[in-house]
């Protein structure tokens, strides 16, 4: 008799932490998950944005977005990036006069041609000096130390200051955490407004099976099936291929 309720004693402890495990499982493991999936959608975010940033560029250099990894990779690497590098301001009072952006540059234009005419100059700091000291339509128009300049810079350099090189610039395409697994790009180069106006879209996916596959495998069904429901894109992403949203990630 003692020997069998022994065994029932300690039969029911195994069973008291087994079950202690269990619960404790059941609120961690979530916990966990959620904890995890945080900080690696900080990352994955990072991704898509210096991502979007790339196809902006390009949307802007050649009217279109595109899908293809190496025609993307080929102009972050090549093409150059024209910036307009600026010293000086209008003042209230000069744009209340009527005075624009567009109008004082076409003026000091106009005032750099005719001091071509007349003089060579070392560089442009020389040519923009001369035609702030002499120039009677620049000086009539308080436009001394007014200058801008349009630059070709690095691509590369402009667009991630620095953070990317040639080599390291190809990480850009893979989401992280998945193993080499790249982001789905997919564009919509032809949609329309009601209107009738074109505007090209595009779509840039990170689902989450992909960077969240060796987490544990029922919280990663419950969070996909939660998102589902909820008519939701199960994972991250910026742009939208069937409506325009300023290239919007689902996360803002």
């Amino acid at each position: 008799m003692k020997a069998t309720r022994l065994i029932i004693i300690c039969a029911l402890s195994i069973a008291a932490v087994v079950m202690l495990y269990f619960c404790v499982t059941s609120v961690t493991t979530p916990i966990k998950f959620e904890n995890t999936k945080a900080e690696r959608d900080v990352v994955v975010i990072k991704h898509l944005v210096d991502l979007r940033t790339a196809e902006v560029e390009y949307h802007h250099q050649k009217g279109n977005f595109t899908a293809n990894y190496d025609t993307l990779l080929t102009f972050l690497k090549t093409a150059p990036k024209k910036e307009v590098m600026k010293e000086g301001s209008l003042t209230d009072k000069q744009l209340e006069a009527g005075l624009t952006e567009h109008k004082a540059v076409k003026i000091l234009n106009e005032a750099k041609k005719r001091a071509l005419k007349k003089n060579a100059f070392e560089d442009n700091d020389a040519l923009y000096a001369y035609i702030w000291d002499n120039d009677a339509e620049v000086k009539k128009n308080g436009l001394s130390g007014f200058r801008r300049d349009t630059i070709e810079l690095n691509m590369l350099q402009s667009l991630y200051k620095g953070e990317y090189d040639e080599q390291s610039i190809e990480n850009i395409f893979i989401i992280p955490f998945s193993d080499g697994q790249r982001f789905e790009l997919e564009v919509n180069n032809d949609y329309k407004t009601s209107q009738g106006i074109r505007v090209p879209l595009f779509e840039a996916r990170a689902p989450f099976e992909s960077y969240l596959s060796d987490l544990n495998k029922q919280e990663l069904v419950n969070l996909i099936d939660r998102e589902k429901k909820l008519e939701h894109y199960a994972g991250l992403k910026v742009g939208d291929i069937y409506a325009p949203n300023n290239n919007a990630g689902n996360w803002e």
